[in-house]
């Protein structure tokens, strides 16, 4: 299973094994990850699994849809050219090691 680590707003970390094809939303929530509220259960509609996903993972990922950019308009904190939503981000082996920081709040 590929590690993902959250890190929090105050630099702490939590490194989690998630299964493939669960999304990062997914394996925060399964394991009391502090930060990822998660509201809508992964439906694309209340960005509040916002995520800031390390740089050198970017190219990794599948490109934002317009929905997703959408919802990424309205989160409670500020979008930054790396913000995801972590309930559109499949895990792939590729993305071993993903680092994603949380942001200061989610509502």
């Amino acid at each position: 299973m590929p590690a993902i680590t959250y890190m929090s707003p105050s630099g702490e970390a939590d490194t989690i094994d998630v299964p493939l094809g669960d999304s990062v939303m997914e394996g925060a929530v399964q394991n009391g990850i502090e930060g990822i509220l998660a509201e809508c259960g992964g439906n694309l509609q209340c960005a509040t699994c916002h995520v800031y996903v390390d740089e050198a993972f970017l190219g990794l990922l599948e490109p934002i849809k317009e929905d997703e950019n959408e919802m990424l308009s309205v989160t409670a904190s500020e979008r930054k050219p790396n913000s995801r939503l972590s309930c559109q981000l499949p895990v792939t082996k590729k993305l071993d090691g993903l680092i994603v920081r949380l942001p200061p709040t989610q509502k």
